[in-house]
């Protein structure tokens, strides 16, 4: 009997150990701005699927060959500028969600990464911009206790082409923001980033090629997975610090997971390979110790921002969603 209460006892502590793992990660929905004001209403779904994270996204534009950054300005949505980003902040406290502050670069006609400058005296105006933007945000952050601060997104070439710019503007953040920080690296850039040892979570915006199959298994997808996770594992030990998927996601379509990144609609839609995508997923990195969780690409708070559903990225109303709401849990 005693052997019998003993074992019983060893099994009770097993699962309250796993269980604690599990409510450790970051079940995280990045969130569509909306372009008016809303609701607590608007976040009643995410509890439903067992979130308990959500990234707040207030965007920020450079146009092309530009030393600008635009923000907070009037002419954006309004879930974009510092009215609707506290708005929001608010709604998914009451709702008791936790939340990563990202701000995020839009450049026009071009993806951020490749966004570069010409001269010294250009990138010296541009990094005054963009401190601003990010000092403004900090603030905000700071004020409402949010969880987690994000510095940069996808910021590939300026990263590599200014090193010593986010080593200067970090200590400027700490001294506002008391929070947990991160940067949401592109998949293709994560080893380029010089300044690991100053945040607390490896961000990866992690959109990896994994097949070039219409429709591939979850086994297939799975294996797939393997060597990267090997990859970001030595990474994580490398610089002891946790692996987060800033983003992470799957169009509804066929080929999803070969340019995963996005196809804009060419491909015809299919969900079962989303869902497919999600599961492994899930299968692959929920297990793992050195990974903390991550944030899909992308739920909407209004239909309004909604364009073409049944391809997109949100898995809202899709098989996806189900996926998500029974590994969340």
């Amino acid at each position: 009997m005693r052997h019998l209460k003993n074992y019983c006892l060893f099994c009770f502590i097993l699962c309250s150990i796993l269980s604690c793992s599990q409510q450790k990660k970051i079940n995280g929905a990045s969130l569509v701005s909306p372009p008016n004001p809303v609701d607590t209403y608007c976040m009643d779904q995410l509890q439903q699927i067992n979130a308990n994270w959500v990234a707040i996204i207030p965007f920020a534009f450079t146009p092309q060959n530009s030393t600008k950054v635009y923000f907070n300005n009037t002419h954006q949505w309004w879930g974009e500028k510092s009215e609707g980003t506290k708005k929001l902040i608010q709604i998914a406290q009451q709702k008791g969600l936790k939340i990563m502050l990202k701000p995020h670069v839009w450049h026009h006609h071009k993806w951020i990464g490749d966004f570069s400058l010409y001269t010294p005296k250009e990138w010296q105006i541009w990094e005054q911009e963009y401190s601003k933007y990010l000092l403004h945000y900090a603030k905000i952050a700071q004020q409402y206790q949010v969880e987690l601060l994000c510095i940069g997104t996808e910021l590939k070439k300026v990263v590599i082409n200014r090193p010593m710019f986010f080593n200067q503007l970090i200590p400027k953040v700490k001294k506002i923001y008391k929070g947990k920080l991160t940067y949401a690296a592109n998949w293709n850039s994560l080893q380029e980033v010089p300044f690991w040892s100053s945040l607390d979570y490896i961000g990866v915006d992690a959109y990896f090629p994994l097949s070039t199959e219409k429709q591939p298994s979850v086994a297939t997808l799975n294996q797939a997975w393997n060597p990267i996770k090997k990859q970001l594992k030595i990474v994580s030990q490398q610089h002891k610090k946790p692996i987060l998927f800033t983003e992470y996601g799957f169009e509804s379509t066929d080929y999803n997971t070969k340019t995963t990144w996005g196809n804009n609609g060419k491909h015809p839609a299919n969900t079962q390979a989303q869902a497919n995508a999600y599961t492994s997923y899930f299968q692959s990195f929920y297990k793992e110790s050195w990974f903390a969780g991550g944030f899909f690409w992308k739920w909407h708070l209004t239909p309004k921002t909604l364009r073409n559903p049944e391809k997109s990225f949100t898995p809202q109303n899709k098989l996806a969603q189900k996926v998500i709401q029974k590994y969340f849990k």
